[in-house]
């Protein structure tokens, strides 16, 4: 009988999955594990894919996406990014996760190290270990403000090391990284000959300061830049993701969306032009209605005397539950058993989670205070 990939068969399952599973077992769960905008899509965006279906734009597209799209796509990125690009550089996938696993088959080879933030989104270790990466984690430390450091990287620099990938804002952390931070970093990966990915897929949700671009600050050269419609544009399903490649690397990743998804749907392409170029009304009403409830979790938490990382950009809110539990995924499970209230994990984002555990904003405000309530005095019983 023949036996399925060793590789696939082994791959994990996420820690926020099993939440989730165990949350749509529970009758009147408050949800706050995923990072699902709660907002529908624009009512422009969806008329401009409702008119494209009719329009017939129903065939294959063009690999690396609608020619208008990519042209829109660039003047976006010199306009919000402060980068300028041509429109040959930009790459159209199904969403950010298609886009980073593009990005990653351009530039690897199997057994190429790659460094990867802890915490983090775990569907980056996902995607390397597929592609058989050597994946090499540096840890965000709370002392260094959960922002990565030169130090942190040497250390777990290695002679296979191809690849450095940033995240900024950082999800589950909420931080950013700011100007000089970003040149120190472009520094170290200069002089170790990497290639930086950098997932910026919330910039366009930032609530103190000023979002950053990585390839802006410097080493355009080395840098892909990867960015989605999802949470900006509360386009999750509709799954537009692109990325900005160095100039000679575009004709690799778009070669290779042939044979992994061919093309996104034109429909969608259609529709994501139109939440660029249309109005942005309600794309900044989202962004203050998740600052607004940033504001009143941070007071929640504060009250409750419950340590946490107040958000400057992104969805997310990482609160400490270290001596809560013997780990954070039993405190989380014990808390959705308990209280009905679903938290995703640390551990669920890697090892240095442990103990902390995110709480996701995009939840409707009434019943994320409510949660937050019981999730602080779940905390204080256990405590």
């Amino acid at each position: 009988m023949p036996k399925p990939s060793r590789t696939a068969s082994g791959l994990p399952v996420s820690g926020v999955r099993e939440i989730m599973d165990l949350a749509w077992a529970t009758p009147g769960c408050i949800r706050m594990e995923v990072g699902e905008p709660g907002f529908p899509t624009p009512p422009h965006i969806v008329e401009a894919g409702e008119r494209a279906a009719r329009e017939g734009w129903t065939k294959y597209a063009p690999n690396a996406g609608l020619p208008e799209l990519r042209e829109t796509i660039a003047d976006k990125m010199l306009r919000v990014n402060g980068l300028t690009v041509a429109p040959g550089q930009v790459v159209v996938s199904p969403g950010a996760m298609n886009t980073l696993f593009t990005a990653l088959m351009t530039i690897t080879d199997p057994g190429d190290g790659i460094l990867l933030p802890d915490p983090a989104w775990p569907n980056f270790v996902m995607a390397s270990t597929l592609q058989h990466l050597d994946v090499q984690r540096y840890t965000l430390r709370p002392e260094d403000g959960f922002l990565p450091t030169v130090a942190g990287l040497a250390d777990a620099l290695t002679p296979t090391t191809r690849v450095l990938l940033l995240n900024t804002p950082s999800n589950p952390l909420g931080t950013l990284l700011g100007r000089e931070r970003l040149a120190e970093i472009l520094a170290f990966a200069e002089q170790h000959d990497l290639w930086v990915i950098s997932d910026e897929c919330y910039d366009g949700l930032v609530f103190d300061g000023d979002h950053v671009s990585t390839a802006a600050v410097g080493g355009a050269d080395r840098v892909i830049s990867v960015f989605t419609f999802s949470k900006s544009y509360a386009m999750t399903g509709w799954r537009v993701g692109y990325a900005v490649y160095p100039g000679e690397l575009a004709p690799i990743a778009t070669k290779l969306q042939e044979p992994v998804h061919s093309c996104v749907n034109a429909m969608a392409q259609r529709a994501a032009i139109a939440a660029l170029t249309g109005p942005q009304d309600d794309i900044e009403a989202m962004r203050l209605a998740y600052k607004e409830r940033r504001d009143a979790v941070s007071a929640e938490l504060d009250a409750a005397g419950m340590g946490h990382v107040r958000p400057s950009g992104a969805f997310y809110t990482w609160v400490d539950v270290r001596d809560r539990a013997a780990t954070s995924r039993e405190f989380a499970i014990e808390l959705l058993r308990r209280e009905k209230v679903a938290i995703a994990p640390g551990t669920a984002f890697g090892p240095a989670g442990e103990g902390w555990a995110r709480v996701s904003l995009a939840t409707d405000t009434e019943p994320l205070l409510e949660g937050v309530r019981r999730l602080s005095r779940f905390s204080v019983r256990a405590a």
